[in-house]
């Protein structure tokens, strides 16, 4: 085959590599299911991703919603297609706004905290490029849903669990816990569910191909729900938002080519890990040994370093991605590793996130990887009555640091923490569709992946079964409790500070893969879904 990988898998797991012509790869099994039911209609890849993402708007409530922010990588079987589908801040917004009335403290909740959602021009712009089926028929399962409701799966059970003890009472959410907590509680594992008003809010989105939710009634909705909670959302806010197709930028690592989609978000820090990484023989040692974890972990706190200082909304950046990802820069950057210890590369740490990844493959060779979110578990708290639009709160990313690039302004995108990732082979074929979801996980989650794969060659299932490591502040790492003892132990001896985890289902993100096989024994693709959500790799 054209990638020599090792089919075995020495990790504990409950999944094998899925293979088949056609695979939608989500965090959630219906959400996967509605992609399919596209691809078995004679819909693309494409058409799948927006049925299986507006299904996940509902049926993983605690990740995205309605309100979501998106990005998206496409390959239309000719080339590459980014998408920054992540909204910009309200024209009323500037330092001043939140300093009169939040003084030093960004809300973390409320109004002030959601900028335009893109989620659903996100759809609208993928369909019209690039889908098959009528934009109605892609919204169909999700209707579905929203209308009859469903069985809520055990994972995205125990998500909702967690917020439910802050979001019920932290200030400045409002609906929140009159939508999600609808007996008092979060549903039970197999509980009927239902979102009150998304039904009829899809509906009218698939009617006019996403501006009602932009320009119609539940723009209105939106708008006067803002209003008579103190928000600045405007009309012309929603109804001037577009999304921007953009070039993907990229990096080349063992053999192949990583592509991320430019800054306003994070996918840089992965290109620039691995940038840093390649100056290092990881190849040679075990991809389970203190000593290649060690190296993985310090290209990625250096790589932070300089994100978290200098990535933002790309028209207010200082320096260009072109500068951060120069060769001679980030070997320069390599030479700052020490082999044998740890070292503190000052940073600053975002709050972790809520997000879901999928990704779609189709028999003629068409490949999509999405993600979408309302950051931090169920975002700003805020649910529209009567539209089950649950808003996310990406506007918490700004800074009121006016000399930061990543200052809050007018009509602004904020830094954003979701990232999808493709990879290509270094002439431009196509070779994998992919992400890991969860935060700052995410471009550590796409580092780690990807050197198992092309250092080590481990199956994308294995890669993605492996233990995971986490980058904290400063010298603090987290580690999954089913590492090894002895390899914790020796990254300990070298000045990491940590302490195993042992929930996974919150602290090390969910992947999703799809491997493109082309060679004359193999054809189609291999999938890979995380068990550390109830995610699910569905083909044909």
């Amino acid at each position: 085959m054209t990638h020599a990988f090792d089919w075995t898998n020495p990790y504990p797991t409950v999944r094998t590599p899925v293979f088949a012509r056609s695979v939608v790869a989500t965090s959630q099994p219906l959400a996967a299911q509605a992609g399919l039911r596209m691809l078995a209609a004679g819909g693309t890849a494409i058409d799948a991703v927006v049925a299986a993402a507006s299904t996940i708007t509902l049926t993983e409530p605690c990740s995205n919603g309605l309100g979501s922010d998106a990005f998206a990588i496409v390959w239309d079987g000719e080339r590459l297609h980014g998408l920054n589908a992540s909204g910009w801040s309200p024209a009323a917004w500037d330092l001043a706004y939140f300093t009169r009335k939040h003084g030093t403290t960004y809300p973390k909740r409320g109004w002030d905290s959601v900028t335009v959602p893109g989620a659903i021009a996100g759809w609208a712009a993928l369909h019209e490029k690039f889908g098959r089926l009528p934009f109605e028929q892609c919204l169909q399962p999700a209707i579905e849903y929203a209308e009859r409701g469903y069985a809520v799966s055990t994972v995205v059970k125990r998500k909702w669990d967690a917020h439910v003890g802050t979001l019920a009472k932290e200030p400045g959410q409002v609906g929140w816990a009159d939508h999600f907590m609808p007996r008092g509680r979060a549903p039970e594992v197999g509980e009927r569910f239902v979102l009150q008003g998304a039904a009829d809010t899809l509906r009218r989105i698939a009617a006019t191909k996403g501006r009602d939710f932009y320009e119609g009634e539940t723009a209105a909705k939106l708008v006067a729900h803002s209003t008579a909670h103190g928000g600045a959302m405007s009309a012309a806010d929603l109804a001037e938002y577009r999304v921007d197709w953009v070039d993907t930028i990229h990096t080349d690592y063992g053999g192949k080519r990583l592509h991320e989609i430019p800054p306003n978000g994070q996918g840089i820090a992965a290109l620039m890990a691995l940038g840093i990484l390649k100056h290092f023989d990881v190849a040679s040692l075990p991809p389970d040994s203190a000593e290649c974890r060690h190296l993985q972990i310090e290209a990625m706190k250096c790589a932070f370093a300089d994100v978290y200082a200098h990535v933002a909304d790309i028209r207010h950046m200082k320096v260009t991605p072109a500068q951060l990802l120069d060769p001679a820069y980030l070997a320069e950057r390599a030479t700052l590793i020490r082999r044998d210890r740890a070292t503190e590369f000052r940073h600053g740490m975002p709050p972790p996130g809520g997000t879901i990844y999928l990704t779609a493959a189709d028999s003629e060779g068409r490949m999509v990887s999405f993600i979408q979110s309302n950051y931090m578990g169920f975002g700003s708290g805020v649910v529209v009555p009567g539209t089950g639009v649950s808003l996310q709160n990406r506007g918490h990313c700004f800074s009121l640091d006016p000399a930061h690039p990543n200052v809050v302004a007018p009509r602004k995108r904020p830094f954003q923490t979701i990232i999808p990732a493709f990879l290509t082979e270094a002439d431009g074929r196509p070779r994998m569709s992919f992400g890991v979801m969860g935060g700052n996980m995410q471009p550590q989650g796409h580092m780690q992946t990807l050197s198992r794969m092309l250092d080590h060659g481990q199956n994308p299932q294995a890669a993605c079964d492996a233990p995971r490591w986490k980058v904290n502040r400063g010298l603090d790492i987290d580690v999954e409790a089913t590492m090894e003892r002895d390899v914790v132990e020796r990254l300990r001896a070298m000045g990491h500070v940590m302490a195993p985890v042992s929930d996974p289902y919150m602290d090390f993100g969910s992947g999703q893969f799809i491997w493109r096989l082309t060679d004359a024994l193999a054809d189609g693709y291999v999938a890979a879904s995380d068990s550390r959500r109830d995610g699910h790799a569905a083909a044909f």
